[in-house]
């Protein structure tokens, strides 16, 4: 079977030119396909204005928005061949436009928009990324669909779908950080993050010590030589299984307190308990389970 990718003649690759549209031979130059569907953005101009200002095409496509981003905004002020409207036609376009409005709002996405402009204020407030609202979006578009978030808080679904989705991509947000931001209990927030993931039959990975360590790291102030050798006796705390069923970013501020001792730069234990969010006797007990269970 030929390769659709490879020149019929000479058997090179072949290169696409969206300028123009035409498919290419990199080597001898034979235009194999001249006229290609173009998937960008329409920049087509109607009229002079429309040279620099290029609206036309839109918000992209996101599940952060209640209608995907796949709306319509009846205009203010011109027709569709750009001409001003006549006066008497400004009252019944501002009456189409609220009809318009209302009726891209109704029972069933109104729960979604609230839902996904609290998100949009989390996404700064937390440091999350598109990939990682977008992963919050459909879970809570999933969790809506099977009526999970009935009788529930908006903030309380929502927070337990922030922590689900920086767990699956791998992002240190603990469910402490993601209450204090969301304002939401934490006894609420891991009773919704059960719900969710019972309910939609979710597999949600473990936390990774390792990824752990630069966040506590930057909370004290540690140089970059410690942190290093932080990571080698993480790999060597992980090879002995001693981090299995402990508290990641407790283990993560155990870690890095054993290398400041080791290179000789001090720090108390409530410096590093208060940057992982656990006790100073939760970091004396991991210290002593480390040093009889590893070689450091």
């Amino acid at each position: 079977m030929e390769n659709s990718l490879l020149c019929p003649i000479c058997n090179s690759p072949l290169i696409s030119d969206l300028e123009c549209g035409e498919v290419f031979c990199s080597t001898c130059g034979i235009v194999t396909v001249d006229r290609t569907e173009q998937t960008g953005p329409e920049w087509r101009n109607f009229n002079s204005s429309e040279n620099t200002n290029r609206q036309r095409t839109g918000t992209p496509f996101s599940l952060a928005r209640h209608d995907k981003g796949l709306y319509t905004v009846i205009g203010n002020g011109k027709e569709a061949g750009g001409h001003e409207m006549d006066n008497y036609l400004y009252p019944s376009v501002r009456r189409l436009r609220t009809l318009d409005s209302r009726t891209q709002i109704d029972a069933s996405t109104r729960n979604l928009k609230e839902a996904f402009n609290q998100l949009d204020r989390l996404k700064y407030k937390l440091g999350l990324s598109d990939s990682v609202v977008e992963k919050v979006a459909y879970i809570y578009r999933k969790a809506h669909e099977k009526k999970l978030v009935r009788g529930r808080t908006i903030s309380g679904v929502l927070g337990a779908a922030v922590y689900i989705a920086c767990r699956e991509t791998g992002n240190p947000r603990t469910m402490k950080d993601v209450a204090k931001v969301i304002n939401v209990t934490h006894r609420e927030l891991r009773k919704n993050y059960g719900i969710l993931v019972l309910g939609l039959d979710l597999k949600i990975p473990l936390v990774d010590p390792m990824n752990c360590i630069n966040r506590v790291a930057n909370k004290i102030g540690i140089s970059e030589k410690t942190r290093r050798h932080a990571m080698d006796l993480m790999s060597i705390v992980t090879e002995s299984r001693e981090s299995n069923g402990k508290n990641p970013m407790g283990l993560a501020a155990t870690v890095l307190y054993l290398s400041c001792l080791a290179l000789g730069e001090y720090r108390t234990q409530l410096i590093f308990a208060e940057a992982g969010g656990v006790t100073e006797v939760t970091i004396r007990n991991l210290v002593k389970g480390i040093r009889k269970q590893c070689i450091i």
